[in-house]
């Protein structure tokens, strides 16, 4: 993708992957560090979607430090055929930042992962036990986060130094 980028798109791209500036203007202030105008900016990230070059934007949250003192990845041993219907039901929590699907492996039962997020380690395990009455599934692993790891956004290209 990168070599058929215009310098407009290579500034855009160079921008987006620096993270979004703690700004209530984050897309007009991503544009000027582009060179371009707002308008500018949001038609080449519409037509960068429009050609499945971009699926999404989102933020990258350490949910610490916005108040959450609790943290688990719960993965769920789910059949097949369910996977669509119960990730559907989980995704609906507020709690849940995250729910996708992986493959089992051979000693690895856990087919559909979420993310809980809760003020402490009771309310997680609470969470939990709403979330499997109303999927209807028991078999299910919890990881708690013991730490946040340091989150940075992806790196596609790197600016040479004129």
């Amino acid at each position: 993708m990168v070599e058929n980028l215009s310098d407009a798109e290579n500034k855009i791209l160079a921008a987006l992957q620096q993270g979004f500036p703690k700004s209530p203007t984050p897309y007009r202030d991503i544009a000027g560090q582009a060179g371009i105008k707002t308008d500018q900016l949001l038609a080449v990230l519409e037509d960068w979607k429009q050609k499945g070059l971009l699926r999404r934007i989102g933020a990258i949250v350490n949910h610490f430090k916005v108040g959450f003192g609790a943290g688990a990845m719960v993965v769920w041993q789910v059949e097949p055929q369910n996977v669509q219907r119960v990730g559907e039901i989980l995704a609906r929590f507020k709690e849940v930042s995250h729910c996708y699907e992986r493959n089992i492996g051979r000693n690895w039962p856990y087919n559909l992962y979420t993310m809980v997020h809760a003020a402490g380690p009771d309310d997680i395990q609470d969470i939990i036990k709403r979330m499997s009455q109303a999927c209807g599934v028991e078999k299910c692993r919890i990881l708690v986060t013991e730490r946040e790891l340091k989150k940075v956004p992806p790196t596609y290209i790197t600016q040479q130094s004129e």
